[in-house]
């Protein structure tokens, strides 16, 4: 029994649960385990501490990762599926909602009935520039941008874009670029979605 404790002890256990052992080891592992109840509690006990660890340890993604993401698979989808590669003007203060009346009008471009509380649709997406048409409702988390500029341009619905303490109140045709390394959320204002044109240039 000695050489099961030392066999418990070694530490391939662990590499078992985490799934680094060689096919070698995993096969041993498997057939010791039958044989011997004692390694089998041990890599039970294993596999709940390693939960465990990673529950008291996870972070919460922002809530923007998962439409980006989703926009991002949409957006190759649709260049694989033969849309053309289009570069949207660049936001600047002087910019209209018309200047992307190509994308706008799009009958693709529509929020789906069962969107969630921020919907991405990308239009345009280069090292230099990404370009979204963006529906937000409710309140965003907190962000920080240290490489990109991030811009709106409202076109429906109105938000107040907070950043630190102060509150700038945009409505349809408003611009606003958030300055680098500063901390902000938006909050929706409007009782229907705001629709943006959102725009991040590199910094």
């Amino acid at each position: 029994m000695k050489d099961i404790r030392e066999y418990i002890q070694s530490g391939i256990l662990e590499w078992y649960v985490l799934g680094v052992a060689t096919p070698e080891e995993a096969a041993e592992v498997e057939r010791l385990a039958v044989a011997h109840p004692e390694i089998s509690q041990e890599l039970a006990t294993i596999s709940q501490s390693l939960e465990a660890y990673a529950l008291a340890h996870a972070v919460e993604p922002k809530a923007t990762i998962k439409p980006l993401i989703l926009a991002t698979i949409d957006y190759q989808q649709r260049l694989q599926n033969g849309e053309a590669v289009s570069i949207p003007p660049v936001l600047t203060p002087t910019s209209q909602v018309t200047d992307y009346a190509t994308w706008l009008n799009r009958p693709d471009m529509i929020l789906p009935a069962n969107a969630e509380a921020i919907h991405v649709k990308l239009i345009g997406a280069t090292a230099a520039a990404t370009t979204a048409i963006v529906w937000l409702t409710g309140v965003t988390g907190n962000e920080v941008h240290h490489q990109e500029y991030e811009r709106f341009l409202i076109v429906e619905g109105s938000c107040d874009i907070i950043v630190g303490e102060e509150i700038h109140h945009l409505v349809p045709g408003s611009f606003y670029e958030v300055p680098l390394h500063a901390k902000h959320m938006v909050k929706v204002t409007s009782a229907t979605p705001c629709k943006v044109i959102l725009q991040r240039i590199a910094a």
